[in-house]
């Protein structure tokens, strides 16, 4: 099922013929692992197979407004990335969101602020008690600190020396975004 359709991407719910190659992501090595939270451990291949079996799991329960969407191109099935999201704070309506652009042949195209654009908006429309949305990264990671400037979110937060990457310590940063702020 598509849940939210752009100019070149659509956001839909992830299929038991995305696993092999969402399996396939895990695997160390792939460049997205470089930027997407390096400073904690990457899977091991049990714990990635343990991570995909719960995974298919989870995908047997129907939801409203899914955790995750697979980011797809219009008209092809192809895995490219994935959106997601996770509470902060249920009771005040506070909920962070991430993405992962897997290739990074994908990189640099606008792939990832189309995305985060239309998961946004569909966040925003589907939950009408959202009061704000977070996204939060490290200082290393560069392309995640430029889309979140170019979505419109104000940093917000920074906590110095928080993450470490490759024996050298770098800030943990949060941007937010209000709903009356959000103007998709």
């Amino acid at each position: 099922m598509i849940r939210a359709a752009g100019e070149r991407l659509v956001l839909r719910d992830w299929n038991v013929g995305d696993l092999p190659m969402y399996r396939e992501w895990l695997n160390p090595g792939h460049a997205w692992l470089e930027t997407d939270a390096p400073y904690y451990p990457q899977f091991t291949p049990d714990e990635a197979d343990e991570h995909v079996a719960t995974f298919l799991e989870n995908l047997q329960v129907p939801v409203d407004v899914p955790t995750r969407l697979v980011i797809a191109r219009t008209g092809e099935e192809k895995l490219i990335g994935s959106v997601s999201r996770y509470w902060i704070s249920a009771e005040t309506h506070w909920m962070a969101i991430g993405i992962a652009i897997f290739d990074p042949e994908e990189w640099g195209s606008g792939v990832g602020f189309e995305a985060m654009s239309l998961w946004i908006s569909f966040l925003f429309d589907a939950m009408p008690e959202l009061a704000r949305l977070d996204l939060q990264t490290w200082s290393g990671n560069v392309g995640m600190i430029k889309l979140a400037q170019k979505l419109g979110f104000s940093e917000e937060a920074k906590y110095r020396k928080a993450r470490i990457v490759n024996a050298k310590y770098y800030d943990a940063i949060g941007f937010g975004v209000l709903r009356e702020e959000w103007v998709g």
